[in-house]
């Protein structure tokens, strides 16, 4: 996982957690579902760039 998709996906989960709160905090659902439904993506791109990082070092294996 690159650096920067790695730190794209903690700015996302950072910024959802924070919306999440703060739409909770007024009563505005849209603004806690919008936050929420952040860190759920946030959580898949993490999770997919792990899965393509276990791939290439399992390519690697064999290349060597």
């Amino acid at each position: 996982m690159g650096i920067e998709d790695k730190a794209e996906n903690k700015a996302q989960d950072a910024s959802g957690t924070a919306k999440e709160k703060v739409g909770q905090a007024v009563g505005n659902d849209d603004l806690k579902n919008e936050g929420k439904a952040d860190q759920v993506s946030a959580a898949f791109k993490d999770g997919a760039e792990k899965v393509k990082d276990a791939a290439r070092n399992i390519g690697d294996k064999f290349t060597k």
